[in-house]
């Protein structure tokens, strides 16, 4: 199985990619977590926030693996505790899908994009940089995978 993770994001700092990759190599074997950064449009380009969502909304679709369980983040999203996030995992790895998550740029995600996922999630209801929602989510992915592989990392 593989997760992506697929951010409107520049270059991170080096503290996300440290933070990043400790979790992905606590992931069992038969896990692989991808970190994919799309690049965000420019707001210096005169493009009013409708069509720098457009743009970056084109990116996406481009960068998106094919036929995965799409997932949103959005601070609209469900609340989820990380027991819920587990469950929902092991069923969408009994489907055979890989898994996406989408974190958008600092416009947030274009409709087109949120409303074709098969999930919105919060990761809180506050706004997070994407450097951090990145290390969260990898922190909890690591988790929710502990929780099925019944792993004593979580101790909820």
């Amino acid at each position: 199985m593989k997760f992506h993770i697929l951010s409107v994001a520049n270059k991170m700092p080096s503290w996300v990619e440290t933070g990043f990759t400790e979790y992905a190599k606590r992931l069992p074997h038969e896990v692989i977590i991808n970190s994919i950064n799309i690049k965000p449009e420019k707001r210096s380009s005169g493009k009013n926030t409708e069509q720098i969502l457009s743009s970056e909304c084109d990116r996406i679709r481009i960068g998106l693996p094919a036929k995965c369980h799409t997932v949103v983040l959005d601070e609209h999203g469900k609340q989820w505790s990380t027991v819920q996030l587990a469950e929902n995992i092991a069923k969408w790895m009994g489907e055979g899908r890989d898994i996406v998550f989408i974190i958008g740029g600092a416009d947030g995600l274009h409709p087109k994009i949120k409303n074709t996922a098969n999930e919105k999630l919060a990761l809180s209801a506050m706004t997070l940089p994407h450097g951090l929602a990145r290390v969260l989510l990898a922190e909890q992915l690591y988790r929710a995978l502990s929780i099925i592989k019944q792993h004593p990392y979580h101790r909820g």
